[in-house]
């Protein structure tokens, strides 16, 4: 990366300089912790470019009041070149006006830096496991699956962007119930595809034609062996082979949403390794888990054959849990809360931070799964941060009708179908453009339409105007002149010099989606430079017998698509070059 300071950074650093002189002078004492400084822009932009909190934070520990310490930030601020305004502002926060050249300098950072302006280094290489789809491998990935998928996957991007290195990991389901039901549904089809009629599938089997293909390759490689045969001999046989198949073929739907994982992680593997039981140990050894007995189910009369029963509890109430949880069975079988438990301290024992994408309907169990890492963690020596993202469903919308799916019925959407019909980077920037606990509708018609009503088609066409312009110009872009420039220019470089600071609180936040609101701003800005140009000839970009205004309006065209790219590159999607 190019060592180059972009310009919020840089006056982070200047005010951070003025805090160290006045130390010097005895203003301030030594030592006070500055973490909650804020140097970022005011909310109404007509208060100044610049805005920080320095005084008010810093007064109290300087046994003076805000104003007056403001002063005093204030008189060495006046003395630098780039800054020709300074105010104090109620209680004490500074708004500072900035010289046109420091956003012409900036200009010239975003071109120089080019593919890594706004890349930041604030996550100084820590490790997070981000792990997010883990749809049980018992069929294709459905769009139920898709907003998570790339919520998590742009996060992944977003924080690699922002210095952090990440393990994008996969979940799989593969030792519960629904890994027999799909063994026993692969069964039919490969009985089928020895010729039998075996009709309608039976209730409570996976309906869905994916399985024909895998029945059909069973059928190739063990002929009629296992066509009358006993479950027993080959449940475990086909349950492998059934999943490897639905692996292969989820892996194959989210490279077409261009979605890859580090590492796939088997939950079967993990219970064969004895993992749960390891994790139990430990748990019980520093009193954590004890044997107890589960209380009856809450707000309602219990089942009639309901009966208490003494079973391993982990302590989540000492967490913030409404009661404790089993991690056991009556039956001796994991409860899923036990097996998730010990797969989230072998991601702890391999990262620094764990966060995981979850869809909405799991929200209830958050808490006691975050109780259990901070148990295990604090048996780690080390906090392990844990965030869970909750993820609200999307519904598909087509010619003002819901898009029915149903997993069991088979007749769900795929999500290789949405992504043919509309294609990966509309889907990908579509399921950014609001916050993810927020609901989503997906309309068919609406995201493949022309009109600035589309985020995905508006910031786009952006790009692609900047690149046909370019392409069309005859004058290349120059720096030279960036004199030439004015107000209306450097209100878009304004714009676009927000990049680096909303890299890093969208990285801080775990908030992908902020990057695509700010994407958003940055193309509704670029539309309206490039449409004053249609009242007014001589705010066009190219201008006819000037070509050193046409240059560096060119060149400031070319950092806007610059950051749009770098913006949607942390996204996963492609700027596209025409429209």
């Amino acid at each position: 990366m190019a060592e180059m300071q972009t310009l919020h950074a840089a006056f982070a650093a200047r005010i951070d300089a003025v805090l160290n002189a006045l130390e010097l002078e005895g203003v301030l004492p030594s030592g006070i912790s500055r973490a909650n400084v804020t140097v970022e822009p005011p909310r109404d932009p007509s208060h100044g470019d610049l805005a920080t909190n320095a005084a008010m934070v810093l007064a109290k520990p300087a046994q003076t009041n805000p104003r007056a310490l403001a002063e005093k930030i204030v008189a060495h601020l006046d003395r630098d070149p780039d800054i020709v305004g300074t105010e104090i502002a109620g209680p004490g926060f500074i708004n500072l006006r900035l010289s046109d050249d420091a956003w012409r300098r900036e200009l010239a950072a975003i071109v120089a830096l080019g593919g890594d302006y706004g890349r930041s280094t604030m996550g100084e290489g820590r490790k997070v496991n981000v792990e997010y789809v883990s749809a049980n491998p018992t069929g294709p990935m459905h769009m139920g699956h898709c907003r998570g998928a790339v919520v998590g996957d742009a996060l992944a991007g977003l924080l690699e962007f922002a210095g952090h290195e990440v393990i994008r990991e996969y979940y799989v389901n593969d030792a519960g119930g629904q890994v027999d039901v799909l063994a026993r549904s692969a069964h039919m089809r490969y009985r089928e595809a020895l010729g039998e009629d075996i009709g309608e599938i039976p209730e409570g089997l996976y309906p869905g034609d994916y399985l024909v293909p895998v029945g059909e390759k069973l059928a190739q490689e063990f002929g009629p062996a296992y066509k009358d045969a006993p479950e027993s001999e080959w449940l475990v046989l086909f349950r492998g082979r059934a999943v490897a198949a639905m692996m292969d073929m989820i892996r194959s739907d989210l490279g077409q949403l261009g979605i890859h994982h580090d590492l796939f992680s088997s939950e079967a593997e993990l219970q064969a390794a004895k993992k749960p039981e390891a994790a139990e140990a430990w748990l019980r050894e520093h009193g954590y888990v004890y044997d107890g007995v589960l209380e009856a189910p809450k707000g309602k009369a219990p089942p009639e054959d309901w009966e208490p029963v003494q079973l391993p509890l982990f302590r989540s109430t000492q967490f913030g849990d409404d009661q404790d949880r089993p991690i056991k069975k009556s039956n001796g079988a994991w409860t899923y809360f036990g097996a998730d438990l010990a797969y989230h301290l072998q991601k702890a024992q391999n990262a620094d931070e764990l966060i995981d994408i979850w869809g909405a309907d799991h929200a209830g169990t958050v808490k006691r799964i975050k109780s259990a890492v901070a148990a295990l963690s604090e048996g780690q020596g080390k906090a392990i941060p844990f965030d869970v993202k909750l993820v609200q469903m999307v519904q598909l919308m087509k010619g003002g009708q819901p898009f029915k799916m149903s997993k069991r019925a088979g007749n769900f959407v795929t999500l290789a179908d949405v992504v043919e019909m509309v294609g990966k980077d509309v889907v990908r920037f579509t399921m950014l453009t609001r916050k993810p606990d927020a609901q989503m509708d997906f309309d068919f018609d609406k995201v493949v339409e022309a009109s600035k009503d589309n985020p995905v088609f508006y910031l786009q066409y952006a790009h692609a105007r900047i690149r046909s312009t370019l392409r069309k110009a005859g004058v290349e872009p120059s720096g030279d002149h960036l004199d030439r420039l004015g107000a209306d220019e450097l209100a878009l470089v304004r714009e676009a010099a927000q990049f680096p600071r909303v890299v890093e609180a969208a990285a801080k936040a775990r908030e992908p989606h902020r990057i695509a609101f700010f994407l958003g701003d940055l193309a509704a800005a670029f539309h309206s430079f490039w449409n004053a140009g249609n009242d007014d000839p001589s705010k066009r970009i190219i201008q006819e017998g000037d070509p050193e205004l046409t240059a560096a309006r060119l060149y400031l065209a070319d950092a806007v698509g610059q950051v749009i790219r770098n913006g949607l590159g942390i996204l996963g999607v492609q700027a596209v070059e025409e429209m």
